[in-house]
């Protein structure tokens, strides 16, 4: 372009493309630039694209009912989304809350799949926890205004018939982050589907005040920051710390910012370097039984700990094995997948943390009296352990616990609950100290575009941060790479920084949680990586900075 100019205008001639006389004088980069924004501007080339390619509303919704809608795929409210019919009844689904310009208050904004919404139109909100036939959250509220956004402005409307986007005022005190909308008396109608997101939030920061009379502020901005963005996770942690969990470091700036700015009016706050959760797990199966006493000395449980199969873990997050599961199907999968005995498969009394978490308890004792009467306190003590492990009370992951021999107290009353839970959890932590603790730290998978010449940097990027390169591919048709790698979400903080400038930012990285990995080390040796983390985390959780030692969980006879 730079060397035959003259050929050059001919051609933009017949393209139709007019240049100004001040930018014929441009060279390189920037003349294709401004050749390519007047003859394709952005803005005209994707609204054709997706008119041509995406199907409208009323074809996409034939094939998507079945993904969008949680009862009958033959009922009145099925039919009416197939059809995408404007008379059915309402069907709406809200996903997202967008903050408005008056303060706190928010649109709520979603796309409605059948019927029409109109202004004071009383509809009936079901939020993400509504059960059919149920009375917990489920409200019913009049719309105040129906709006419909044209990029910056906002147009307010009659009424929106079904197949639009449509954003709505007056709704935001019911719905969180998102529900499904119906006409007031359609009592029958199921939800639509919640939506899943493919990222898991995984870092995690700790904001507090600069000032602490803003803190009203910061509690009130984090309420309306989870309810603006779906994938962000607020809590506070035991500790008393606000955390903000995201997907990533970039999701998480561009939280912190709004928080600051939009929701907190510029109030100062500090932000402490993220905390990321660990997992602990064992290496192998307990060196002994394990035997704790109860309180007052008339009952003993007898535990061992060993580690899942391989893949189990990863079978019950996703909810391919878990406690709802019919036994024999779950016998069925276990004996033929990960080599359980059947029998022994029928006995598993519970998984945990929160009663579907990768542990599990199961009942290896034969003929012993009165243990259904203790199963309930036993895994009362196998969730609250299982939350909180004996290393650095992360959560557990992947040990099964087997409980090998009771011997309980004649009498009822000598073995009630509060006789039970706390020798549960002490025999759980007994067993999984003599089972070479050690911790699980998330990892990343994370995909690196780039250039040839860039892939050295990456590499060097990679190796100071323990990641390991798993594949490489050149993109059939362009100079690009493919990398994918494996990151320690430990040492991911600072990494999209790092790597940016060792490639001088032609490198584009992109991480996803992917699996949990263990950590070679022993926590329980002075001065490993594995024992200055526990000691870390204990410190920041408070606790003693000495692991409990193991004499204080196991009795002797």
């Amino acid at each position: 372009m730079n060397d035959q100019k003259d050929k050059l205008w001919p051609m933009l001639q017949k393209l139709g493309v007019v240049m100004k006389s001040e930018e014929k004088d441009l060279m390189g980069k920037a003349l294709m630039k401004r050749v390519m924004q007047t003859w394709l501007p952005a803005s005209t080339a994707l609204l054709e694209m997706m008119i041509f390619h995406l199907p409208s509303p009323a074809k996409a919704q034939k094939y998507r009912v079945e993904n969008l809608y949680e009862g009958p795929l033959d009922d009145v409210y099925a039919n009416a989304i197939r059809n995408c019919d404007p008379e059915g009844p309402l069907m709406l689904y809200v996903s997202k809350m967008i903050p408005a310009s008056d303060k706190g208050r928010f649109f709520a904004f979603g796309r409605v799949f059948s019927g029409k919404v109109s202004t004071g139109l009383k509809v009936r909100i079901m939020g993400p926890n509504f059960v059919p036939g149920e009375k917990k959250d489920l409200y019913v509220k009049s719309v105040q205004r129906t709006v419909i956004w044209m990029g910056k402005r906002q147009e307010t409307v009659e009424d929106v018939p079904c197949g639009n986007t449509v954003a709505m005022v007056g709704l935001d005190q019911f719905i969180t982050k998102n529900a499904t909308l119906t006409n007031e008396k359609e009592v029958d109608a199921h939800p639509i589907r919640a939506m899943k997101f493919s990222v898991s939030p995984v870092v995690r920061v700790a904001v507090q005040c600069k000032v602490a009379s803003d803190l009203p502020k910061l509690v009130e901005g984090l309420k309306r920051l989870a309810k603006s963005d779906p994938m962000v996770v607020c809590s506070i942690e035991e500790s008393g710390e606000h955390i903000i969990a995201g997907a990533g470091e970039l999701h998480l700036e561009i939280c912190l910012k709004d928080l600051q700015e939009d929701f907190m009016g510029g109030a100062e706050i500090i932000k402490s370097d993220p905390v990321v959760s660990f997992r602990e797990t064992v290496l192998e199966k307990s060196c002994r039984v394990v035997m704790s006493k109860s309180p007052n000395k008339h009952n003993r449980l007898y535990m061992e700990a060993r580690p899942m199969e391989e893949g189990l873990a990863e079978a019950i997050d996703d909810g391919r094995i878990g406690p709802r599961d019919d036994p024999k199907n779950r016998a069925k999968i276990l004996s033929e997948e990960f080599g359980w005995d059947k029998d022994l498969a029928k006995k598993i009394w519970c998984f945990g943390p929160e009663t579907t978490g990768p542990n599990m308890v199961v009942d290896m004792c034969k003929g012993v009296q009165y243990l259904n009467e203790i199963k309930d306190s036993v895994v009362a003590g196998f969730q609250w352990a299982s939350k909180e492990g004996a290393l650095a009370e992360e959560n557990m992951r992947g040990i099964c616990f087997e409980v090998c021999d009771v011997v309980l107290h004649a009498d009822a009353i000598h073995r009630g609950g509060g006789q039970v839970i706390p020798t549960a959890r002490r025999v759980i932590y007994a067993s999984q100290i003599t089972a070479k603790p050690r911790l699980l730290e998330p990892v990343y998978l994370v995909e690196i575009q780039a250039p040839e010449q860039a892939l050295g940097g990456i590499y060097s990027v990679l190796n100071q941060k323990r990641g390991h390169v798993f594949e490489e591919m050149q993109r059939p048709g362009t100079p690009l790479y493919n990398i994918k790698a494996y990151l320690p979400v430990i040492d991911s903080f600072g990494f999209s920084g790092t790597l940016r400038a060792a490639t001088s930012g032609q490198a584009f990285p992109q991480c996803v949680f992917d699996h949990w990995d263990m950590m070679s080390s022993d926590p329980l040796e002075a001065g490993t990586q594995a024992a200055q983390l526990v000691t870390d985390i204990r410190k920041r959780k408070g606790l003693k900075e000495q692991m409990t030692p193991l004499s204080d969980f196991e009795d002797k006879l």
